[in-house]
């Protein structure tokens, strides 16, 4: 969570397709809400846990973020209980918007959504069509049914294609995304057969993506003990071969936000201080990577024998 979290209030809920509800928050004193971008993602305190949700309303209107939440049997139970327990005029607190998707300047765009993976990529095409750029979508469901946000989708004046799997199978990427024009950018979001399958076909460069889990990724060689100090709490850890950053400073007693400890949602980004980090994640940039600022320590490592971080 960040440094100023945001007590907010559940203004409406509205059923968008099959076990997908929208959750509308605003001030509980009407004031403005702190701006975002499209691609941007909130964390919410769902019952005791941490959950990040796409905001997929206007960044225009600055009275209220709006999330789709998929009421998923197999999630860890922030969607269960958004569907089940959560209600109008309850109480909910949320991080200040953060961005690692966040929508560059092009000429043209593509956008392939996969499910639930509409959210991100609903608040892009409206800007893009905001921007008066050349933009088309293609968004994969399971059904018509399960389908959300259509509707707006089909408002905003671009080439939207529907591909309900039950009617038409999967989605033909190898006719989305051959012959791109050179200034086009590709964003997707959705499972991870979604994501590998465009990233094989997309062009070096021009794909952005986000992802709802971590994908499996096979290294050499056995990890290795590493130091870190902890500069604020002024401890300093070993961290061994089988365990975290995270699990260690947790241990340690130094409270850290986190949700997804895979890397992909960025709740516990740290700053780097000294030393270089190992990067594991699937959110930083290469530059960010280089640049070696920040480090997610649910996953990432040491690669200089100690680290020194803003904990």
């Amino acid at each position: 969570m960040s440094e100023n979290p945001l007590q907010l209030i559940v203004h409406r809920m509205t059923w968008e397709a099959e076990r997908v509800l929208s959750v509308e928050l605003t001030h509980p004193d009407g004031k403005p809400l702190p701006a975002w971008t499209p691609g941007a993602h909130i964390d919410v305190h769902v019952d005791g846990r941490l959950r990040q949700y796409s905001l997929c309303g206007d960044p225009h209107d600055q009275a209220t973020y709006r999330i789709g939440v998929l009421n998923e049997p197999s999630s860890r139970g922030g969607s269960r209980y958004v569907h089940t327990q959560l209600r109008p005029g309850q109480s909910v607190t949320v991080s200040e918007p953060r961005n690692h998707f966040a929508l560059e300047d092009a000429t043209s765009y593509v956008f392939v959504a996969g499910g639930i993976g509409i959210t991100p990529l609903l608040a892009m095409a409206r800007e893009a069509a905001r921007r008066g750029a050349e933009w088309r979508l293609v968004y994969g469901g399971r059904s018509r049914a399960s389908m959300a946000f259509t509707t707006e989708l089909a408002l905003l004046g671009g080439e939207v294609t529907l591909v309900p799997q039950d009617e038409q199978g999967h989605i033909d990427l190898d006719a989305e995304l051959t012959r791109l024009p050179e200034d086009t950018l590709v964003y997707t979001c959705g499972p991870e057969p979604l994501l590998a399958a465009v990233q094989a076909r997309c062009p070096e460069g021009r794909l952005r993506l986000e992802r709802f889990a971590a994908p499996t990724v096979e290294r050499a060689g056995d990890d290795e003990e590493f130091e870190v100090e902890c500069r604020t709490s002024g401890l300093t850890l070993r961290v061994d071969a089988n365990t975290s950053i995270l699990e260690a400073v947790e241990s340690a007693g130094i409270g850290v936000e986190s949700s997804c400890r895979d890397g992909i949602c960025g709740s516990c980004e740290t700053r780097v201080l000294d030393g270089a980090p190992d990067h594991r994640d699937f959110l930083l940039s290469d530059a960010e990577r280089t640049a070696g600022a920040t480090m997610m320590i649910c996953v990432s490592r040491c690669a200089s024998g100690r680290l020194v971080l803003d904990l």
